[in-house]
This record gives structure tokens, C-alpha cells and sequence, in this order.
């Protein structure tokens, strides 16, 4: 085998048109044979272009609507044959096949119908049998065929043909293969994770998923880390598809803290009123709502000054001006907002490592979806935490009733808490986190911590009571023993959204009711470890 192999002949078949024409001809003005078949043929041939039918190499038709065209020997000989191999080269000149040394194909748009929720039959017909065949041969036979299945990569082979002298080297071809079978196992990917939904089949045998490289980054969560940003195609509205309009490039802990803010402020509805979320290493340090962007964001600040510097902000509503002057007062890393005012926009203009991210709304946060997690061996697969609760869903459980302020409050104390690491206690109060305690092995010292962070700013805005007194709590689980629950007591939230099912929960219902306290159950954790 030799390194350098010439390209002069190209089976050219795509469902996506982009770039064919310009492709088309050069390959032609490069002596290229074009070969191609159906509506690529047709498209070619009406550029002017040259082309041989691959009925007409094969000697059948297309038949049963276009599903059997490529499935032959004639196609699949002069993409397999080994062109070093006497018999196999014996075997083309026998039979006539011809070789094809470059493949250019593009899926059936599956994806396509996937995503604007295409009927079963309409997906059926929109999965390719001809195309990932072909790709599978033709990359399997790298050593002398060359493989191209992104528009993107038109260019970067015309290109190496011209370094070449009309040849591709063997790395050039290793390049294309690797990429080529990861494209039939993300488009294999698809198809069989929409039949188990299809089916309503929740654990399948096997699990396949599939990402597109979004761009490489500098590292991972830390130096000595190599990562990269990879979409799944979904298009889910958030730091994924958002458009970034200014600041350095985002870094890995960048993304996953963005997209936990993101997905955080979406529980607040716009229409309901600004909110503001400031994340800091995918926790919320302040969540707030207000009257206004401004106010919202004031109200989410002042939870947790500190923690604050070098957060991310996200934003329920385009950004104003007014909010960006102040968002542009402290260090911060990311803002995304569905949106930003002209004035917003010049205003961080000139905070150049301030990375503004604009949306085009804001993810429905019931939205079904599957999340991930890698274990040693394995693979850790369930459904995306979508559990709600509004106020009938709530069971009052003590003597005292939640006045309609604290039942607000209590659901919006749930709301973050279920964007809390565990065991996450929330302390809000006029719907303004005043205290957040997360990730601990004990919930009591989560509650202790909230704690200490809401006496904290009290004593920093030279307030005489603690931001947590007359607050609302919410445990993202059920409270074991009555322990926790008195000491966000102590802190003092004078109700309480948990919920319930433990053994105990006799005991801490008698210990909120002697502590004066309302206390609400919701039947549905929020665990996020």
C-alpha cells in the first residue's frame, strides 16, 4: 500500500444540497468520474455537469421509492476491493467493477424529522439504509477510499487534492474514516433512541448517544485536563445554542456553571416577573425575583456578596441597561439572558473578559430529557428531574397553616432547591434567597450553613436580625430526625417545604408544631448529587 492514492472516480449521493454544485465541478475540472444517483444526479447533471447514473453501472433501476439504489455489488466492489490484492483486483476485472475512490454522502435528514416531531411512518421512511452501508465500506477501505459525509469538509479535500497533485495521503483518509463511522454511530444513535421512545421502552438493552464537536477548550475542570463542548442536536434552548456576543472564549467550568443558572432561572416564568440567578460552581449563591430586572438582581446579589464575585448571572428577561451598569460593578464571569437592550450591550463593550450570552428564550424546564453520568465501567442513565409542585399539590401537615406571603415563598424556596447540590437546605424570604446551604453529608449542617451565610450579610448590610429570620425553608429531602428542621428553626424560618415520607416524620411534625411552625409536605424529593 502506498501513502498517496489518486482520486478518479467520486460516487457522489446527498440529501443536503449545500456546496454540491461547487463540489461538482471541481472534482470535474480535476478529471474526476461522477457518479451519483436520483435527485444529486439530477442536480449535478442540470449544473451542466457530466455524470453516470449508478443505475446504469449497476443495471437495475432505482426501485420501491428509491430504497434500493446503491445495495449492489458494482457499488460495494469498487468501494471494498483492496486495489494491492491480486484477487481481488482479478475479481473487479471479471465481474467489470469499477473502483470508487471517493464517497461523498449525507444522511437522510432523520435528525431533521426527529426534532419538528415527525410521525412514525415519516420517521421510518427517514432512516438510511444505503447511505451508512456505503459509508461503512468505503471507510473500512481507508487504505485506498476517501469518505466525506460533512458539507463542512468539501473544502478541506478539494484542498489536500491540490497539495497532492489530485491524491489524498493515508492520514488524510485515516482523518475522514474516523470521522465517517462516528457519524453512522451518532445517526445509529438517534434512530434507536427515538424507537425506544417510540416503543415506550424506558431501559433499552443497549444505550447509544452521540455528540458534535461544539469546540475544543483550553483544558477541563482543571489545567491538567483536556476537554471539549460537544451538542447533542437537540437544540434545547440554553448555553449550548445561545449566540455569544462578547468576552473570551467560555472555558469548561464556564459552561457547566451557565448552564446550571440557565436552567435554574428558567423555573420563573417571564411573565411572571423578573428573576435573576447568580451560580457559582454550579450552585446558586442568590436567587431573587423583584419588581424589576434591577431590583431582582439587587435581591439575588445581597443572599451572598462574596460568593458572587466571578458567578454567573442568568437573566428570566432581556437585559437593561440599568441592570448591566450594574451587573458591570463586580467581577463577573458569564451573564446569559434571553436577549440584551442596545445600551446593556455597550455598556459590558467595555468589560472585554465579560462573556455576554444572548438566547432565544428560555428552556421549558418540563421538558422530558434524559441526563448522563459516567461511573467507572459504566454509565449511569435516567430521566431529566422535570417533578413540579404548585400550591394544590401541598399538604399542610401541622396545626399552623402557611399564610398565602409564605406559601410563595415556600414554593420558591423548592424551586432552587431543586438546582442545589444535596443536601440542600433554602432560606428565602420575600422571594429573595437570604441563605443557601449545599452539598453537605448532613443536612443539619447544610441548615447551619444557610445559616451563617444569611447572619453573615445581615452583619455586612449592618442589619439587626439575620436575612433568615421570618424566612421560609425548603430541604430538597425529607428531614430524618427533627434535628435539621430545628435548626433552620433557630435560624429563623418560621415555615417549612420538605417532602415527608420519612419514618419519623411523626416526630418532626410534633417538633414544628411545638416550634410554632407551618410545615407543608410535597411527596417529591429533589436529590442532585
Amino acid at each position: 500500500m502506498t501513502d498517496l492514492h489518486p482520486v478518479r472516480r467520486a460516487l457522489l449521493s446527498v440529501s443536503d444540497k449545500t456546496g454540491l454544485i461547487e463540489l461538482g465541478k471541481s472534482l470535474a475540472e480535476r478529471g474526476v468520474e461522477l457518479l451519483s444517483t436520483g435527485g444529486t444526479a439530477k442536480a449535478l447533471r442540470d449544473a451542466g455537469l457530466a455524470v453516470r447514473d449508478v443505475s446504469d453501472v449497476t443495471g437495475f433501476p432505482e426501485m420501491m421509492d428509491g430504497r434500493v439504489k446503491t445495495l449492489h455489488p458494482m457499488v460495494h466492489g469498487g468501494l471494498l476491493a483492496l486495489r494491492d490484492n491480486d484477487a481481488h483486483v482479478a475479481a473487479m476485472t471479471e465481474h467489470g467493477i469499477g473502483e470508487i475512490d471517493l464517497l461523498v454522502v449525507n444522511l437522510y435528514p432523520f435528525e431533521a424529522a426527529l426534532k419538528r416531531g415527525a410521525a412514525y411512518d415519516e420517521m421510518i421512511e427517514n432512516i438510511d439504509i444505503g447511505g451508512p452501508a456505503m459509508i461503512r465500506a468505503a471507510a473500512k477501505n481507508h487504505a485506498f477510499v476517501n469518505t466525506v459525509v460533512d458539507v463542512e469538509d468539501y473544502g478541506v479535500l478539494l484542498e489536500e487534492l491540490d497539495q497532492n497533485d489530485g491524491q489524498t495521503s493515508f492520514v488524510f483518509r485515516q482523518w475522514l474514516a474516523q470521522n465517517a463511522y462516528a457519524r453512522t454511530a451518532a445517526y445509529d444513535a438517534a434512530v434507536s433512541n427515538w424507537m425506544a421512545g417510540a416503543i415506550g421502552l424506558e431501559a433499552p438493552r443497549r444505550r447509544a448517544f452521540a455528540g458534535q464537536i461544539a469546540q475544543t477548550l483550553r483544558y477541563g475542570e482543571n489545567p491538567h485536563q483536556d476537554a471539549a463542548f460537544y451538542t447533542d442536536g437537540s437544540d434545547r434552548v440554553g448555553v449550548a445554542t445561545a449566540q455569544q456576543l462578547q468576552g473570551k472564549e467560555l472555558s469548561y467550568n464556564n459552561i457547566n456553571d451557565t448552564d446550571a443558572a440557565f436552567e435554574l432561572v428558567s423555573e420563573f416564568a417571564p411573565e411572571d416577573g423578573p428573576a435573576v440567578a447568580i451560580i457559582k460552581h454550579a450552585n446558586p449563591c442568590g436567587v431573587a425575583r423583584g419588581a424589576t430586572l434591577i431590583e431582582a438582581y439587587t435581591k439575588a446579589f445581597d443572599c451572598d456578596r462574596t460568593s458572587a464575585f466571578g458567578g454567573i448571572v442568568a437573566l428570566n428577561q432581556p437585559l437593561d441597561g440599568e441592570t448591566a451598569e450594574a451587573i458591570a460593578q463586580i467581577f463577573t464571569e458569564v451573564v446569559i439572558a434571553p436577549g440584551a437592550s442596545d445600551e446593556a450591550k455597550a455598556i459590558f463593550a467595555a468589560k472585554k473578559n465579560l462573556r455576554l450570552l444572548i438566547t432565544d428564550g428560555l428552556p421549558n424546564p418540563q421538558d422530558a430529557g434524559l441526563t448522563t453520568r459516567q461511573v467507572s465501567g459504566g454509565m449511569l442513565v435516567q430521566d431529566k428531574d422535570i417533578g413540579h409542585r404548585a400550591m394544590d399539590d401541598l399538604k399542610v401537615v401541622t396545626e399552623k397553616a402557611p399564610t398565602e406571603e409564605q406559601m410563595a415563598d415556600l414554593l420558591f424556596a423548592w424551586k432552587v432547591a431543586k438546582h442545589v447540590k444535596s443536601n440542600a437546605i433554602v432560606y428565602v424570604k420575600d422571594g429573595q434567597t437570604v441563605g443557601v446551604g449545599a452539598g453537605q453529608m448532613s443536612r443539619v449542617d447544610s441548615a447551619t450553613i444557610a445559616g451563617v451565610k444569611a447572619q453573615r450579610m445581615a452583619d455586612a448590610m449592618e442589619l439587626p436580625a439575620s436575612l433568615a429570620k421570618g424566612s421560609a425553608v425548603a430541604s430538597d429531602a425529607f428531614f430524618p430526625f427533627a434535628d435539621g428542621l430545628m435548626e433552620a428553626a433557630a435560624n429563623g424560618a418560621t415555615c417549612v417545604i420538605q417532602p415527608g415520607g420519612s419514618m419519623r416524620d411523626d416526630e418532626v411534625i410534633k417538633a414544628a408544631n411545638e416550634a410554632g411552625l407551618a410545615m407543608v409536605f410535597t411527596g417529591m424529593r429533589h436529590f442532585r448529587h
